[in-house]
């Protein structure tokens, strides 16, 4: 009998090993957990008619906005400009994941002033429980995952006297690291600021000095804030913040945030958003408009500070992200190029090779393109709403399907996000679903 008894929970242990290893993978903030737009989601089924996958769900309610969606223990979480019902203004909004039935509403601000910003950007960041999030209207928020109570709040320009370089709207998914919660403000000795995530109160402020590069005619970019969301980088061996901002990119100490290096060129005089890409020493930036081009930088460590060397500098004409996202897959980037365009391209990281895409190359919609890695493939979402799903290799450009959602209404900006063998496509006051798992 126990003899018997021990098997018994040899076999129950092993089953619950296998589960452990089989529960569907939470995409707990932008870009995802390790904030790279990759999904470790496998098998799927990219076998469907001109209809698309299976339609699980098409539902209203979340309000407008381009913000894409997290996804943690079943529950969605996303934000968008609500009208009507019991308020009026920029919401967090929480649905099942399985059904997309909405648990709750929450008002980040309320009135017309949120409505000057055309939709919501922000996707949430979830946390032990919590929920960070920052508003268009600039000011960061903590809320409980949970009910949707906010816990504490503060505001970008009364707080740190902080600026957009553009007027859409602060855009931005805030970073949390650890006990912190990072974001930027923009402000002139606040660019971005460590906060304590659990009572929102201020750990350290970093100004971000004038800099350029030494053969540049002018200064490029602007002042304030970008619209990309915070990385962490130990390149030559020191943890910093990566941040795009209105001048460039840019990296601080993660201990104090003193500024340790700024890169001018890759700025433009509109919008800079494209999240950067951080692998070892090296970050990678670019960005569209009338300026921009992409940069690799070489990260090195000097005395107390580090230096940031280009490693190569590509022109606009030759590769620049506009705001459709940047992945970076076994040595090789992929990513849409031009402005409004999204033009399917592969980069080789460590040289700026276009090996295959470019300018020649225009792609299954129309529009810039939101992208996401995923069971070896890469989906392109485009503005139009066409979806692509292409093979995740250097050896050439190939289309494996492609599909145009049951709705559509405005610019598709949203990133695409798979999680537990589903698709989901946020289009603005609506979000799909679509079953991928064989």
């Amino acid at each position: 009998m126990n003899q018997f008894l021990c098997l018994s929970l040899v076999a129950l242990i092993a089953i619950s090993m296998i589960d452990a290893t089989t529960m569907a993978e939470d995409w707990p903030r932008w870009r995802g957990a390790d904030n790279d737009d990759k999904s470790e989601e496998t098998n799927l089924n990219w076998n469907w008619g001109e209809e698309g996958p299976e339609l699980v769900y098409n539902v209203e309610g979340f309000g407008r906005g381009y913000a894409s969606v997290s996804i943690v223990d079943g529950t969605l979480y996303t934000t968008g400009n609500v009208d009507g019902g019991e308020g009026d203004g920029q919401a967090v909004v929480a649905a099942d994941a399985a059904t997309g039935k909405i648990k709750w509403t929450t008002f980040l601000t309320e009135g017309d002033p949120e409505h000057s910003y055309p939709g919501s950007r922000c996707t949430p960041t979830f946390d032990n429980g919590k929920l960070y999030v920052v508003a268009s209207s600039g000011k960061i928020l903590c809320l409980d995952a949970k009910t949707g109570a906010i816990a504490w709040q503060k505001d970008f320009k009364s707080e740190w006297n902080g600026k957009m370089m553009s007027g859409w709207g602060y855009s931005e998914s805030p970073l949390v690291d650890g006990d912190h919660v990072l974001c930027t403000p923009g402000g002139d000795d606040a660019m971005i600021v460590c906060l304590n995530k659990k009572d929102g109160s201020e750990v350290w402020r970093s100004a971000v000095p004038e800099f350029t590069e030494p053969d540049l005619e002018s200064r490029e970019g602007k002042d304030g804030a970008g619209y990309a969301s915070i990385v962490v980088s130990n390149g030559a061996g020191v943890k910093q913040y990566v941040q795009l901002i209105g001048r460039g990119v840019v990296g601080v100490r993660a201990s104090d945030g003193k500024f340790l290096w700024g890169y001018n060129q890759v700025a433009n005089e509109v919008a800079n958003i494209p999240t950067p890409i951080v692998k070892d020493d090296y970050v990678f930036a670019s960005s569209s408009y009338g300026g921009g081009g992409s940069v690799l930088l070489h990260l090195k460590k000097d005395r107390d500070n580090v230096i940031a060397e280009p490693v190569y500098w590509l022109e606009k004409r030759t590769f620049n992200n506009h705001h459709g996202g940047l992945i970076l897959k076994d040595g090789y980037i992929y990513g849409g190029h031009n402005q409004n365009q999204g033009f399917p391209t592969c980069v080789k990281f460590d040289t700026g090779e276009i090996v295959w895409g470019g300018d020649g190359l225009r792609g299954e919609g129309k529009g810039s393109a939101a992208v996401l890695y995923v069971d070896g493939k890469i989906i392109f979402r485009y503005q139009d709403g066409v979806v692509a799903v292409i093979e995740a290799t250097p050896a050439e450009y190939k289309v494996v399907n492609t599909f145009m959602p049951v709705y559509q209404e405005d610019k598709s900006w949203a990133h695409p996000v798979v999680v537990d063998g589903k698709l989901y496509l946020r289009e603005q006051d609506r979000l799909m679903c679509y079953q991928l798992k064989k």
